[in-house]
């Protein structure tokens, strides 16, 4: 059985790292920062845009930027036919 993560690769999604900045309401003149790391599609990321529309609507702190990196961890330029044997002894 292949694990979740496996199959979500195989379906096109790639590991985002997302970095979040944003203000607390009890200390507005600090910016704090947030980091997570999920598996979305690019360029349109669900799954970020759902947790963010999350954020906004249940959590009090007021976002200030939100910077992603995305990388296509299996990809059809990744598989390579290989010419020739290979023999152990």
């Amino acid at each position: 059985m292949a694990s979740r993560d496996f199959l979500m690769q195989l379906e096109g999604y790639g590991l985002s790292t997302v970095e979040i900045h944003y203000f607390m309401p009890d200390h507005p003149s600090l910016l704090q920062q947030f980091v997570l790391q999920q598996y979305d599609v690019a360029p349109r990321f669900p799954v970020l845009r759902d947790y963010l529309d999350f954020w906004r609507r249940e959590i009090e702190a007021v976002l200030h930027s939100v910077r992603v990196a995305h990388k296509h961890l299996i990809g059809p330029n990744e598989w390579r036919a290989v010419d020739g044997v290979i023999s152990i002894n």
